[in-house]
């Protein structure tokens, strides 16, 4: 039975606000939850970008869930300084973080001035990255002189169980090259038919056996004409498809590009719907998969009355019945 968690959005809300709504997440009756890591928003309707990993801290501290977060080494993160993050946190809070990796978008990792490759590149450069955290996190001293540099790295401060390294993939051919190194796979996305290939792919490149994760994204409210409008302005933003995603620079371009989006184009992206009966057969589902964890991302304003919602008319069809009993 898939766990299903909360989403912490740091794009669409202030730090302050998601330390709430991840403590009444977990008293809503969600089992974990996934934090987002970006220096900016895709769109200027979003209009926040706090420091996850900062923040993680609180999360963690504040709730007894699980969490999750993805992020991308090698640009504003130095592979050795994420270890050390990571293994703080797991250090100070067993067994509750797994860390994903993924090759990044260029909206985030532009900020640094380097310059920005095309995927290939990038996917060489998060192996490479990958490698060194690895290393660091089994308590090697590292030095590592390739498409990153690391000198005489070493993790004085270290967890007795080091967080589970995850690979961050939409595509087949991603999921395929990361499982060389990931101890599991994070994807994204709605459709059970997109995802199968995109699992298929890990497996069958050395995924098989090892935990998937998914992060999919809905807008629930009483209002369906509401639910529509708020999924519209908040992630037409995302609703673009392709290689533009990885390269676009400020929200301004997402903006740009999206301006053609229209409402009914976001149930492409989004599941948008007032019936929570709905929102519990779609994550059926989808849990049909084999997810570990299935992450849920309101992406409308309403997150009160959403894991009320939730908790009360969805959560109780995946509730494990050994932990209730």
């Amino acid at each position: 039975m898939a766990r299903i968690g909360y989403h912490a959005s740091h794009e669409q809300h202030a730090p302050s606000a998601l330390l709430r709504h991840v403590r009444a997440a977990e008293a809503a009756g969600f089992a974990c939850a996934m934090s987002s890591e970006h220096f900016k928003p895709w769109s200027r309707a979003q209009g926040h970008s706090g420091h996850a990993w900062s923040w993680l801290g609180a999360a963690l501290a504040v709730t007894g869930m699980p969490f999750g977060i993805i992020t991308a080494p090698g640009y504003r993160h130095h592979p050795a300084v994420l270890a050390q993050s990571a293994a703080t946190l797991a250090e100070m809070f067993p067994d509750r973080l797994w860390l994903a990796l993924g090759s990044g978008q260029r909206l985030n990792e532009d900020v640094t001035g380097l310059p920005w490759p095309e995927k290939a590149e990038r996917t060489e450069r998060l192996g490479e990255c990958a490698a060194i955290i690895r290393a660091l996190f089994a308590g090697e001293t590292v030095t590592h002189r390739g498409r990153v540099t690391a000198v005489d790295a070493k993790l004085y401060s270290r967890p007795r169980t080091p967080p589970l390294l995850v690979g961050g993939a939409v595509t087949p051919a991603t999921a395929r090259k990361v499982a060389a190194w990931a101890d599991g796979l994070v994807t994204v996305g709605i459709d059970p038919e997109k995802l199968r290939p995109v699992l298929d792919a890990f497996r069958e490149g050395g995924g098989a056996g090892k935990p998937v994760f998914l992060q999919t994204k809905v807008c629930w409210d009483p209002d369906p004409a509401r639910a529509l409008a708020e999924a519209h302005a908040q992630w037409a933003s995302n609703a673009i498809e392709g290689d533009v995603n990885w390269e676009l620079r400020t929200p301004e371009e997402f903006e740009t590009a999206a301006r053609f989006v229209r409402p009914e184009d976001i149930h492409a992206c989004v599941r948008v719907s007032d019936d929570l009966g709905r929102h519990a057969a779609w994550l059926a589902e989808l849990a049909e998969l084999g997810f570990a964890e299935i992450i849920v991302h309101q992406v409308g304003g309403s997150q009160e009355a959403f894991m009320e919602a939730f908790g009360r008319a969805v959560l109780p069809a995946f509730a494990d019945p050994a932990r209730a009993g």
